[in-house]
């Protein structure tokens, strides 16, 4: 068996980084790589009050194409509440919004449409309602 306490220390270690890197970035600072929300009301109106900010990092990791910091964000989003319109397998995937203080993945879900996505959802209740939005 693997001794297991050197991936321990080392993920402590990484978070406490991660941390502390958070906690000493201004608030107001913004990434230009970053795309900013806007929910589909058919306006063109920007209203990015429901996305949690957390969001935004999970949106830049999607532009990006990752690194993922969970080994499920990427998958493929089955759909199988059927909320969402029904696409062929493979046409949702989902993605992790962090939740602070949680012990594990949370509730917190972006679900994207298309490669490249075309269409983005918002969960915060693990898939018993979603939010669609868009970027501009």
């Amino acid at each position: 068996m693997r001794n297991w306490k050197p991936l321990l220390v080392l993920a402590i270690v990484v978070a406490a980084l991660l941390w502390n890197r958070q906690a000493h970035t201004p608030s107001t600072a913004t990434s230009p790589a970053v795309p900013t929300a806007a929910a589909d009301s058919g306006n063109g109106a920007t209203a990015t009050a429901f996305l949690p900010p957390e969001a935004r990092d999970t949106l830049a990791l999607i532009a990006h194409g990752g690194p993922f910091p969970h080994s499920q964000d990427g998958v493929v989003f089955g759909n199988y509440e059927g909320l969402l319109p029904k696409q062929p397998r493979g046409y949702y995937h989902e993605y992790t919004v962090e939740t602070p203080g949680a012990r594990n993945r949370g509730t917190r879900r972006i679900i994207t449409g298309g490669t490249p996505p075309e269409v983005y959802y918002y969960t915060d209740d693990h898939y018993r309602s979603f939010r669609r939005f868009t970027l501009p």
